[in-house]
């Protein structure tokens, strides 16, 4: 396995080390500040979570991000997009995996990655009560970073559905539980087993190390897919959308190339997404 000093992946990109600064800011932030009466509203429906930390931590990666590149573009979950005239927008997820975080669940994660003309071209994630971050750089490959050092990282081996560890997420509205858990039903007995991180961001990254074979999951947005999808493509999965090459649109398919034909027809079988 290659392991270089952390520096070495960081001075690969421009806009890398920028990307790993404004995560660590706001993961130091999410680790250290929480308060003890931590105040919680809701999005979309009654279990779709946002506190004032999701919203503490988008306020500290624009204030790194655009203030130190005020003409680049920002799309984040909780504070919308804008619009930028340099080419590069970022793409960030202050805190995935809320639910947790609000539980002291250890499975949270802050997400940045940046594009480049539409393309992404960096992802940085870091889970601090993990113990662990992981960066992708396009044509760069995929690493995990512990101790101030760079591990290279791949996906397993595994050529066969049965023998996959599967996992995926569940929505936030209660028909679109229902529908994901049918299909769930419907892929279960095709694979090793199922696993739930309640974090997608964790689910790509995992998959990249090695500790997942596949990922499946509906209705996620750019930010929840952006870094971890490109830390999963660098070490060899394949992503894309279930019927489009989009990673972006409908259901999302990560999984360890020799299986994701499987998958995918698993997956379309059951009705996945319709």
């Amino acid at each position: 396995m290659t392991c270089i000093p952390l520096a070495d992946v960081l001075g690969r990109h421009f806009l890398l080390g920028l990307a790993w600064q404004a995560a660590e800011v706001a993961a130091a932030f999410l680790a250290n500040d929480r308060p003890g009466d931590l105040a919680v509203d809701t999005k979309s429906s009654p279990t779709d979570a946002v506190t004032e930390m999701d919203r503490g931590a988008e306020s500290r990666l624009i204030e790194v991000l655009l203030g130190a590149r005020p003409h680049d573009g920002l799309l984040g979950e909780e504070g919308g997009e804008r619009l930028g005239s340099s080419g590069v927008r970022w793409v960030v997820d202050p805190l995935d995996g809320t639910v947790n975080y609000l539980y002291g669940l250890p499975a949270w994660a802050v997400s940045v990655a940046a594009e480049e003309d539409g393309e992404c071209v960096i992802g940085v994630v870091v889970a601090p009560a993990l113990g662990e971050a992981y960066i992708g750089l396009k044509h760069g490959g995929a690493w995990r970073i512990s101790g101030g050092l760079a591990h290279r990282i791949y996906v397993r081996e595994c050529e066969s559905l049965s023998h996959a560890l599967v996992s995926t997420g569940l929505g936030y509205s209660a028909l679109r539980r229902s529908e994901q858990a049918r299909v769930m039903l419907d892929v279960a007995p095709l694979v090793r087993d199922f696993r739930r991180a309640g974090a997608a961001v964790l689910d790509l990254c995992w998959l990249a190390a090695g500790r997942l074979d596949a990922h499946y999951e509906q209705g996620l947005n750019r930010w929840d897919i952006a870094a971890g999808g490109l830390i999963a493509a660098e070490a060899g999965a394949l992503v894309g959308g279930l019927r489009s090459p989009d990673r972006y649109e409908g259901v999302l398919v990560a999984a360890v190339p020799a299986i994701d034909g499987e998958l995918r027809s698993a997956l379309e079988s059951a009705g996945a997404g319709l």
